[in-house]
């Protein structure tokens, strides 16, 4: 049993080892994403004054087509941040003056970060292979675990192999992997409960409870030129008077109203859960949704994304979650490199064999 657990721990490490190591390596820059975009006006305190934010709308859908929504700024970045649907986006200063503008998301790189690791710029179909890469990430995890119990009292924690031949970096691998392991098991669970919402559904339904759905109107009025942008804002705020504004939404589809997002205090999803929607002609609050009346397994589900993306925790998990993916670009590269390589190489002793990987 424990020679079959080898086997297929090597055999899939060392196919989806690079794509894990991809994982990790952007997952661990988006981490510190506000740290690096180095924008003027980027690291400005937050000023959260609807009016000021509904002329910041008004600015960013003048200066390019057909916007889609607006991030407003926060703690983390302090330049509010516009997508329009031709996948262009600019971001603008709390003063509502622009200061970048690009065409395309590759012109960003935390907007193509973003994309890599949620995506591997493959759209829906590369979300579900993460998806699949995380739940192989928990399998790797606990089998792992299995196979180094066993040889536990070699344990050396070194940050590079002692020597470069297969064993070694086997060795290195298998105590890296378990000082690692909580944490891989939380980002493997966190991000594939994400990726595959009906199986979180599914495990969290315990505790979930009948919630009735927001009834919205399927004929609000399309924002026009004339839609008072600052009175929009001033009006959902009210709706949550305690709450931060995080983003503006415009309608998909006709029909459908505007959508404020708001995040209040309890919440820890950066920009939050707490829906307003609106009549952007009459400037008219249509209908509110309270995550505060939602359930047990609601309150779970919000907060996975924070978790996951190192968004709580302050610096003490943002290094924790550093660590981690650090770690597995470690363990994807050199479990690649042992498997597929280091026979090839001089100073490797030979291909190491299943029972070689058990002897180790």
């Amino acid at each position: 049993m424990i020679r079959l657990l080898s086997l297929l721990h090597r055999w899939t490490g060392a196919i989806t080892g690079l794509l894990l190591a991809v994982i990790g390596l952007s997952g661990t820059a988006l981490v510190w994403e506000g740290y690096w975009i180095g924008l003027p006006g980027a690291g400005d305190p937050v000023i959260a004054d609807p009016a000021a934010l509904g002329r910041v709308v008004e600015t960013a859908r003048a200066t390019g087509p057909d916007l889609s929504y607006i991030t407003f700024a926060s703690e983390e970045i302090g330049l509010h941040q516009a997508i329009y649907h031709d996948g262009s986006g600019a971001y603008f200063s709390q003063d509502a003056v622009l200061v970048e503008r690009w065409e395309s998301f590759w012109e960003r790189p935390e907007l193509w970060l973003f994309d890599l690791h949620h995506y591997l710029f493959l759209g829906e179909a590369g979300k579900t292979i993460t998806g699949i890469l995380g739940l192989l990430l928990l399998a790797f995890t606990i089998s792992g675990l299995i196979l180094w119990w066993r040889t536990r009292k070699t344990f050396r924690l070194r940050l590079f192999p002692a020597r470069w031949t297969a064993s070694a970096v086997v060795r290195h691998h298998r105590d890296l992997g378990a000082v690692a392991s909580p944490l891989l098991l939380l980002v493997a669970v966190t991000g594939s409960a994400m990726v595959f919402p009906a199986v979180t559904d599914a495990v969290l339904s315990p505790l979930a409870k009948d919630r009735s759905a927001i009834a919205l109107p399927a004929n609000s009025p399309a924002p026009t030129a004339q839609t008072d942008w600052p009175v929009l804002m001033t009006r959902a705020q009210s709706a949550f008077p305690q709450a931060y504004p995080r983003r503006l939404m415009m309608p998909r589809e006709a029909g459908a109203p505007v959508a404020v997002r708001f995040r209040q205090d309890f919440e820890w999803t950066p920009n939050g859960r707490s829906y307003i929607y609106l009549d952007p002609f009459r400037a008219l609050v249509l209908a509110v949704d309270d995550p505060a009346e939602g359930s047990a397994a609601d309150a779970v589900r919000e907060k996975l994304y924070p978790i996951h993306a190192g968004k709580v925790g302050g610096l003490a998990w943002q290094m924790a979650l550093t660590f981690a993916g650090l770690a597995l670009v470690m363990l994807g590269t050199l479990a690649m490199w042992s498997f597929w390589f280091a026979g090839s190489t001089k100073r490797a002793v030979g291909k190491l064999r299943p029972r070689d990987a058990l002897r180790a």
